[in-house]
């Protein structure tokens, strides 16, 4: 299965465009925003558990970051309110569920293989958040490769302003993003080409959206396969 899988391009979608499949656990759908295999793949999703849903403990060989949108996400009778980001390395394994149920923002087998310590961070909590110029900023990991934050934006303020390189990817948590003359509301996806010059900008009310940059120098141009 291939979806939005040319890194070398721009790819983009809209809340009202999102469509809701069944994953094959019940009770867990999924929107796939991009992937690059069949159930074992390099994959971009936006996953939605119904109450008391849950999937069976299982390992992530390439490792699972997680951002959780709304209601609480579990994992190993450990409980993660909405505003939680997390990060299980290579190789870690864990049995997700929810009792009240929860979305979550995930992103699988796209870590690199020395990456090996556990992260939870807590975005809700003001003092993970720091001021950086004209914009708050709550960062999340950066190693090498890739640098991963929570921006908010002030109305009309460009989102970049200089050339994307390493590329991007961004989702709305709250506000909107103007973009290529597309309005981007909340749960709205970007994903940036490497080496990219972007007009993006906050609309009237500004914007908090999740970032990540510098991840897609590595996979562009080269063939990916977890089938």
């Amino acid at each position: 299965m291939r979806i939005n899988a040319d890194f070398s391009c721009r790819a983009a979608l809209t809340p009202a465009n999102h469509q809701w499949v069944q994953s094959p656990q019940s009770g867990v759908e999924r929107v796939m925003l991009d992937r690059v295999g069949e159930e074992k793949a390099r994959a971009t999703s936006l996953v939605r558990y119904a109450p008391n849903s849950y999937f069976p403990h299982h390992m992530h060989p390439g490792g699972e970051e997680i951002l959780v949108l709304s209601g609480t996400f579990s994992a190993d009778d450990t409980h993660y309110p909405a505003g939680w980001y997390l990060r299980n390395p290579p190789n870690s394994g864990h049995k997700p569920y929810s009792d009240e149920g929860a979305v979550i923002f995930v992103k699988l087998r796209q870590m690199t293989s020395d990456e090996s310590n556990h992260v939870a961070i807590d975005t809700q909590d003001r003092t993970n958040w720091q001021r950086q110029g004209n914009r708050d900023v709550c960062p999340l990991f950066s190693n090498g490769t890739e640098q991963v934050s929570l921006l908010r934006i002030d109305a009309g303020e460009l989102l970049f302003t200089d050339l994307v390189s390493g590329g991007a990817e961004l989702l709305v948590l709250a506000g909107e993003l103007l973009d290529e003359g597309q309005v981007y509301q909340r749960d709205g996806w970007i994903r940036l080409p490497t080496d990219t010059y972007a007009q993006t900008k906050a609309g009237p009310k500004g914007a908090t959206i999740y970032l990540k940059v510098g991840h897609l120098s590595q996979v562009v141009g080269s063939e990916i396969d977890n089938t």
